[in-house]
């Protein structure tokens, strides 16, 4: 299969800036564009207006939304110096694997890279799993790192 468009989905662990280093090595030996993209969760238990009216949550939510920010530009300059084609997507969803499964879709990717903590048992349970979720989401091949450098 030709990978011409990879999604990285990424947050701020080891484990997803490891993802991001092999997609970095794919891209550049494939000559694909790639698109950087991170979800801020919002809580499902609440709504908007919740959020509105309570400062502490719209004050986290911003926080995370700066930070996440942040994040994509630092590897969006990481990609485009090493001379990829890359855009970045900050998404706001209930479900992040959910997110980054439609983001796939709407961009046609051929390729999804995801990190993986590799929780197993109840600590899976307890954290759930983002990359299980994109599994199961999309449509498209996704590959899945388990370990940092």
């Amino acid at each position: 299969m030709d990978y011409q468009h990879i999604l990285v989905a990424v947050d701020d662990s080891p484990i997803a800036i490891a993802a991001a280093d092999q997609t970095m090595i794919l891209a550049r030996a494939l000559g694909s564009q790639v698109t950087i993209a991170s979800v801020v969760v919002i809580d499902p238990l609440t709504s908007v207006s919740f959020y509105k009216n309570v400062p502490g949550i719209t004050d986290y939510y911003m926080e995370a939304k700066a930070h996440a920010k942040n994040v994509l530009a630092e590897l969006g300059l990481k990609f485009t110096n090493a001379g990829i084609e890359t855009q970045t997507k900050l998404l706001s969803g209930q479900s992040p694997g959910e997110a980054i499964a439609k983001l796939a879709d709407e961009l046609s990717v051929d390729l999804i890279v995801v990190g993986s903590h590799g929780h197993t048992g109840f600590k899976k349970a307890v954290l759930g799993s983002i990359a299980q979720e994109i599994l199961t989401s999309s449509h498209v091949p996704v590959l899945v790192v388990k370990h940092t450098k």
